[in-house]
């Protein structure tokens, strides 16, 4: 059942989206997309480059219209980047063209995920902990707020969540 729902997941870097969302589409035989490899192979260009030259505004218009595109689509898994929900036409396109999973990790294994990671621009920061509660604050409730499903990402393999969620996705249905 779940195959034939386009399926989005949200939440912060280091959740697993990218990861769990691979493995999810090859369980599903489904198409694979990630919102962020998307937008660097339309720019020919990394993100922290559009970030230096563009700003994050102008990374997230290129975001929203990416994310318009592929949700557009039809049995999609899309990995979404962590601040696409700051986008309320993004939270309206992912809530009504598919089910939205919500990728929940803590702040310690985020920070354990992407600690190494210099491919985050908004984590060149002196103190990137700090960085990460303060996306938390602003974030977290927008990713509740149009999650028809919400896992706990932090000690579990990405084929075990991605077996829990299409168990869930069959269970809504």
């Amino acid at each position: 059942m779940a195959e034939k729902r386009n399926i989005f997941l949200v939440g912060p870097m280091g959740a697993g989206k990218s990861t769990i969302g691979r493995q999810l589409a090859q369980m599903l035989g489904m198409e694979f997309f990630d919102s962020d490899s998307v937008i660097e192979e339309r720019a020919g260009a990394d993100i922290d480059w559009i970030f230096d030259v563009e700003g994050e505004a102008g990374f997230r218009k290129r975001e929203e219209r990416i994310i318009n595109e592929l949700t557009q689509g039809q049995g999609v898994v899309l990995s979404t980047g962590g601040g696409a929900v700051l986008s309320k036409d993004n939270r309206n396109m992912l809530s009504a063209r598919g089910i939205v999973i919500y990728l929940e990790t803590t702040i310690d294994k985020q920070f354990e995920r992407t600690q190494r990671d210099k491919k985050r621009p908004l984590l060149q920061t002196e103190d990137p902990r700090k960085t990460l509660e303060e996306l938390a604050k602003i974030r977290n409730p927008l990713y509740e707020e149009i999650a028809d499903i919400t896992l706990q990402t932090d000690d579990q393999a990405a084929k075990v969540v991605a077996t829990n969620i299409i168990d869930m996705i069959d269970n809504l249905q």
